[in-house]
């Protein structure tokens, strides 16, 4: 008689943080833009693509990692993980555009699209409506004080994006995670941009703007390689 034993279900393999070997493409573009200093030098096809090198290295980091995990929202490991490339695409393209002033609002509709495609990500499961008292009451005298000083013509786009912003914000605080940490960021990166830009200069500003913009897009990247068990709901 051939008896066999039964052996348990395997139960699937949690998504691996990536070792720092594969974040080295990333690190080394970012050390590039940094050592280089291209907010400084003029305009240049060159320092575009320097500026969105670190981003576009993310993309290849998810390409290369088809498995990382999803999260509540997002419908598969395969759908999140393809929402944040295009999401980081579309910031890198409004990395080149922003490197020229005329196509401003280029960059705004790029930076935009990127935040609806990280909100559609990000999910609205859990929704955690309360995470939007501190938004709101951070935007609204923020809003305030950068419309004063904003051009006729881009109250509107700069308002749109705005809202954008912020509602990938609430979901990102709503997701948890190294995503929580990302979005925060990100938020302060584009606060310090538009106060920079439209208020009043900063003391090194664009290496806060742009060190806080890397480190929001890391942090994002990483959540498609967080295990659904760590997220904080």
């Amino acid at each position: 008689m051939d008896v066999r034993r039964e052996r348990p279900p395997r139960s699937p393999p949690s998504s691996a943080q990536p070792h720092l070997g594969s974040l080295s493409p990333f690190l080394l573009t970012c050390t590039a833009y940094f050592f280089l200093w291209i907010p400084e030098d003029p305009p240049s096809r060159v320092g575009a693509l320097v500026k969105c090198l670190p981003v576009l290295c993310l993309v290849g980091l998810l390409r290369a990692n088809p498995g990382s995990s999803s999260g509540s929202g997002s419908g598969s490991s395969g759908g999140y993980s393809l929402r944040l490339q295009v999401a980081l695409l579309f910031s890198a393209l409004g990395d080149v555009f922003l490197i020229w002033p005329e196509n401003f609002l280029y960059g705004v509709l790029a930076f935009g699209m990127a935040q609806l495609l990280y909100s559609w990500a990000f999910g609205f499961s859990p929704l955690r409506p309360g995470l939007l008292v501190p938004i709101v009451l951070y935007s609204l005298p923020f809003s305030g004080l950068l419309l004063l000083h904003l051009p006729p013509d881009l109250v509107l786009p700069v308002s749109a994006y705005g809202l954008a912003l912020s509602t990938m914000l609430w979901q990102g605080l709503a997701r948890g995670g190294s995503t929580r940490w990302g979005a925060l960021l990100f938020a302060a990166s584009d606060s310090l941009l538009s106060w920079h830009t439209f208020i009043q200069p900063l003391a090194h500003g664009r290496l806060l703007i742009m060190a806080t913009y890397y480190a929001a897009q890391l942090l994002i990247t990483l959540s498609a390689f967080q295990s659904p068990k760590l997220k904080t709901h």
